[in-house]
């Protein structure tokens, strides 16, 4: 049995989107909602009997405590959360809209963006963790948070503990000067699990794409791809054991088609095909995939098993409104069966 919690490690925002049709009133025409990449992750983990525990910093207000009182009631460990700063980032989203579409960041001068090198504690922070979750957000943001990060990846190193990345590539983000290939390999050069897709895996770590893969259109050429992307990323990182991609496209009258693959052990794992017409809410869908990547490796599973449920995972989590899944292991179990016939 598990002892040691894994430790997402990430900005906590705030998310404002107009409200659906059957929540709006006349006095409430916006929702609001926990976000940020890694506080979905780790939501999903605690729903999934995970122990599991959240760094990010925060402003020492009310909000915040209201904000502390929500992560533990979904069972997610708060004692590493840092009180400094003044303020908690916001983004606005188009309701249904994808992260890349009709969305504004107001996340200047926020408490996390404002960390730096020496104010962590990571000791403390580290002492009952078997396993650091981050994503290559948090690198954009500016380059003193990712030199934060790179502190956190050389703590988390040194105690031989788990790390993992999802190489979410935002570019409206990177805006300090630097470009990503300047950046994210250092960091990727600690990680055990990498997870992204090909296009993310290029823009941020200098993987080779091929400029043409849309033309060939079909699912051997694109997990073919996957393949060589993996491969290419091992060889750059040799400490990587598993990398994890994700293919979703959007065709006409809102069909959705969605699936993955995960190399192992030098095997490609490949999901079916997840099929769906009209989306709920694209926003958290990756972050509920690596939750479900980390949910298999964290308990040994096999590599097809937790590469199917990670899949039926974020595939679920198109369906919900919201950033974090509210999914049980039996939900996602039974879009599982459903799938597999």
């Amino acid at each position: 049995m598990h002892k040691k919690k894994i430790l997402c490690f990430g900005e906590l925002l705030f998310r404002i989107s107009p409200a659906t049709n059957e929540e709006t009133t006349d006095k409430n025409p916006m929702q609001l909602y926990i976000g940020g990449a890694e506080a979905n992750t780790a939501t999903a983990l605690a729903g999934w009997n995970v122990p599991v525990k959240y760094f990010t910093a925060l402003p020492d207000n009310f909000m915040s405590r209201h904000v502390i009182d929500y992560l533990e009631y979904k069972g997610i460990y708060t004692s590493s959360i840092l009180f400094s700063g003044n303020r908690i980032g916001v983004y606005y989203l188009e309701r249904g809209a994808d992260l890349k579409g009709n969305m504004v960041y107001d996340r200047d001068r926020s408490s996390f963006s404002e960390l730096k090198r020496g104010m962590v504690d990571w000791d403390k922070v580290l002492r009952d963790v078997e396993w650091l979750n981050l994503s290559a957000i948090s690198p954009a943001l500016n380059e003193n948070v990712a030199d934060v990060c790179l502190e956190a990846l050389e703590a988390a190193a040194s105690r031989n503990i788990v790390i993992s990345m999802d190489l979410n590539y935002r570019s409206r983000l990177w805006k300090y000067g630097k470009q990503p290939i300047e950046i994210m390999p250092r960091l990727a050069a600690y990680c055990d699990v990498l997870m992204g897709n090909i296009w993310s895996a290029a823009s941020l770590l200098g993987t080779s794409i091929d400029e043409h893969i849309h033309d060939k259109g079909t699912k051997e050429a694109y997990l073919y791809h996957a393949q060589k992307t993996s491969e290419e990323i091992m060889q750059m990182f040799p400490k990587c054991k598993s990398v994890a991609n994700t293919f979703r496209f959007d065709g006409d009258n809102n069909f959705i088609r969605y699936y993955t693959s995960l190399y192992n052990e030098n095997k490609l794992y490949f999901s079916p095909d997840f099929t769906c017409s009209g989306v709920r809410d694209r926003s958290g869908s990756g972050d509920c995939f690596m939750a479900g990547l980390i949910y298999g490796l964290y308990n040994r599973h096999e590599p097809q098993e937790i590469l199917d449920y990670a899949t039926a995972a974020a595939f679920g989590k198109l369906q919900e409104t919201g950033d974090a899944t509210g999914q049980d292991i039996f939900m996602v179990k039974k879009i599982k069966k459903t799938v597999e016939g």
